[in-house]
């Protein structure tokens, strides 16, 4: 099993696979969440093939894209690694990451076993919290969901279930941060993702300060 040619080969996929993609899980993201693991990989101790390829791929079929299975992502894996040749333990593990990645609901506890999977859901929970999460999350909620930026009549939903969560919602975009974004510092699996998770946190905390102040006509 090449290993470099894996990660050559895979990021040219992904970077083709997701190039137009305009709802905030485009290459970039793809690209800041493995630059993001590899950072974190090498400070926990991590295999870096496993964390490189699988963050490369973590984002490769969202059920969220796919009428909500979430199986799609892990088969479309599966099926790529095979055609590459990769051995049978880095196939099942990558399948296990891709699987338990996501954001499940705020009572959904993470099923994640390896630090590989842990450091990559770290990373890609990161994106989704600070200034890039922010605009990531008003991004999506316009080109999927069609959601108000903020209606104060809503309510904020402690999603028990994965099959809850994924139900088509009408809140607004700012109470996803209330039902996920505010929610992913203390959900950090390593230590350096729940340190660089703070200050990401704090940044969205002043920024919902700011919002609503001038929602108010107070700033």
């Amino acid at each position: 099993m090449n290993k470099k040619l894996i990660l050559i080969k895979t990021e040219k996929y992904v970077r083709d696979k997701l190039k137009n993609e305009g709802s905030g899980h485009d290459w970039w993201h793809v690209h800041r969440v493995s630059n993001t693991a590899l950072s974190i990989a090498k400070r926990e101790g991590a295999d870096l093939f496993i964390v490189e390829l699988g963050a490369l791929l973590h984002d490769i079929a969202d059920y969220k894209f796919h009428g909500g299975d979430s199986t799609v992502g892990p088969r479309i894996a599966s099926e790529w690694l095979l055609s590459l040749g990769a051995d049978k333990d880095t196939l099942n593990h990558i399948k296990h990451i891709i699987q338990h990645v996501s954001f499940k609901g705020a009572a959904v506890k993470s099923r994640m076993k390896t630090l590989e999977g842990k450091i990559i859901q770290d990373a890609d929970r990161l994106d989704a919290i600070g200034a890039i999460g922010i605009a990531r999350a008003f991004t999506y909620g316009g080109f999927r969901k069609n959601q108000l930026l903020y209606d104060p009549s809503g309510t904020i939903k402690k999603h028990r279930s994965f099959s809850e969560y994924k139900r088509k919602s009408t809140a607004s975009t700012i109470h996803h941060f209330y039902e996920k974004l505010l929610l992913l510092k203390d959900l950090m699996n390593t230590k350096t993702g729940k340190k660089l998770a703070q200050h990401r946190h704090a940044f969205m905390e002043r920024y919902l300060k700011q919002f609503f102040e001038e929602w108010e006509g107070r700033k």
